[in-house]
């Protein structure tokens, strides 16, 4: 069932654009499939948290040529209201197996930026013979000893604390949709004009449609909360660390080596600590590589699935095992 989103929200709403696809998890869940060949290899991108599938829409059709590409909205992200699924880390891992078992219905290529990253970390340990490959952009890593950016450090303080987070979210509904926006950007980019202006246009749309969303503080509390319980609380830390060891399939971790949220010695030691990875920094680049710098990051990703992560892109297509 189709519904606009201004008349009801226990339904999709009305498509967002000619590549918008609902599927039911035990509720809603939106995608976006930005196309490429039914019979090559797919990818799935996995976003970060406030995130969506349109934090894909400037890197997707770099990628379409030989890849299929899809890219959910994870519970209480984009266009998928939680419907009491949950938006913690461990429950939108739960959510996107399922969507790999119904949508694309073979193995694929995860690749997952920032919370995304740790949920395609999680769910390559979890399902081996799903997940063939992985590619991690500025991935929610364990945490390391650095030195934290002080405005991120309080933010996250902020919003995990009660009374000041009702405070901050008070606020941040005050906010138009397209100041909201330009307030993500300015934290994950260091230029925010390099993101296209079609893509940033998708992001404001999206941005409003959740205006009409309930519980939308709640959800976003509860993740925040789960990404620092699981990479950095110890004993959350020391599961994540083993869960990671357990992975087998290529690995290509992109960095953006002016990363505010992520700090780049935290993708360093991740690549010293499993050697068979592949590192690669991005000067001049922050937290989005894949919208702030669209053409160069599909050009590290496609070189590496021809050689590092071709035994990915041989499991991964309709013939591979």
């Amino acid at each position: 069932m189709t519904t606009d989103q201004s008349a009801r929200s226990d339904g999709p709403p009305r498509s967002l654009d000619p590549r918008s696809r609902w599927i039911d998890l035990d509720g809603p869940v939106h995608y976006l499939d930005f196309g490429g060949p039914a019979d090559g290899p797919t990818i799935v991108c996995v976003h970060g948290l406030s995130g969506s599938a349109v934090n894909w829409s400037a890197i997707a059709p770099l990628l379409t040529d030989r890849y299929r590409v899809l890219a959910p909205d994870l519970a209480g992200h984009g266009l998928t209201e939680s419907h009491g699924r949950g938006t913690a880390v461990a429950a939108n891992r739960r959510l996107l197996h399922r969507f790999i078992q119904a949508v694309p219905g073979r193995p694929v290529i995860l690749i997952g930026n920032s919370m995304g990253g740790m949920i395609s970390l999680l769910e390559a340990s979890a399902a081996p013979n799903t997940v063939v490959g992985l590619v991690l952009v500025d991935p929610a890593l364990p945490f390391v000893a650095a030195r934290p950016d002080p405005f991120v450090a309080a933010l996250f303080a902020a919003y995990t604390t009660p009374g000041i987070r009702q405070i901050l979210m008070g606020r941040r509904r005050r906010l138009t949709p397209e100041e909201l926006v330009a307030r993500v950007l300015s934290l994950c980019c260091v230029d925010p004009a390099r993101v296209p202006t079609d893509v940033l246009a998708q992001h404001v749309e999206v941005a409003r449609r959740r205006l009409r969303f309930a519980d939308v503080e709640r959800e976003f509390a509860d993740a925040a909360r789960s990404i620092i319980a699981t990479s950095g609380y110890p004993p959350g830390r020391a599961a994540y660390v083993r869960r990671i060891r357990m992975i087998t399939c290529p690995v290509l971790l992109i960095q953006g080596a002016r990363d505010r949220l992520v700090p780049v010695g935290a993708a360093v030691a991740a690549a010293r600590a499993n050697p068979a990875w592949t590192l690669v920094i991005m000067p001049g680049v922050g937290h989005v590589p894949q919208l702030e710098a669209a053409r160069d990051t599909a050009g590290v990703i496609t070189d590496w699935l021809g050689s590092g992560g071709r035994r990915a892109v041989q499991a991964a297509a309709p013939h591979g095992s």
